[in-house]
């Protein structure tokens, strides 16, 4: 017995070893990205040593190479910390308006709002034969809380919102298809989008666009803010 016990680390540890030479795949680089931005995000790792260490991920060329970048986290022990979140109401909590800050059309044609614009806190989108795309990745949010409305008549209404944004959807559907993902944020701050309405013969969806965050937004805005200063002072 007293063998077998020793040998069992023995087995294990040179297995790791064995592990730790293979060469890294893009779903593991991935996988320590995302560990890395928990760490960002709970205040673990400043700025700068996420920026330094997410490059090293992507010079990576081993699984140990990889290993060495989150070795001091909790998440690569299998340890999480308890979520400092409760997940978001199904509907809203906050006074949100009755009439809509924009009115988003599409009859026989369609629409779209994408890019940097800035989103209200109700929007109503029709769709009666067209097309309405909704897309609110590069967009600045102002409230904690976004009604979108949408209608669908033999039409089409798509929203996609950053993937670190909570997101809810209540309303249905005749003859017709209503599915919006449920989203949780891990930041009891994140904005939260309702998506509600109905689709009649049509097609109203609501989903995450994977790799846009609210906060990736934002540093690129400082930093061209902080560019700008600089050229400024400069001169």
């Amino acid at each position: 017995m007293d063998l077998q016990k020793h040998t069992e680390p023995q087995v294990r540890e040179s297995a790791a070893a064995r592990d730790a030479d293979l060469r890294a795949s893009d779903a593991e680089r991935d996988r320590v990205a995302d560990i890395l931005r928990e760490a960002l995000a709970e205040g673990r790792l400043t700025a700068d040593e996420h920026a330094e260490r997410v490059e090293g991920v992507l010079n990576a060329k081993t699984v140990g190479e990889l290993e060495v970048y989150i070795r001091d986290l909790p998440a690569a022990h299998g340890r999480r910390a308890a979520p400092g979140y409760a997940p978001a109401p199904n509907r809203p909590t906050d006074a949100l308006p009755h009439d809509p800050d924009e009115n988003v059309v599409a009859v026989f044609s369609s629409a779209v709002r994408k890019g940097r614009w800035r989103a209200g806190r109700r929007i109503h989108a029709y769709a009666v034969f067209g097309t309405v795309d909704i897309d609110l990745s590069e967009a600045i949010f102002e409230y904690q809380q976004i009604v979108i409305k949408a209608i669908s008549v033999f039409g089409n209404v798509e929203v996609r919102v950053p993937e670190n944004v909570s997101l809810r959807g209540t309303g249905g559907a005749v003859l017709g298809n209503f599915e919006v993902d449920t989203v949780d944020s891990d930041d009891r701050e994140a904005p939260v989008v309702y998506v509600d309405g109905w689709a009649v013969l049509g097609n109203v969806e609501g989903r995450p666009k994977r790799g846009k965050l609210v906060a990736d937004i934002l540093d690129r805005v400082q930093r061209k803010v902080d560019k700008g200063l600089r050229k400024h002072l400069d001169r």
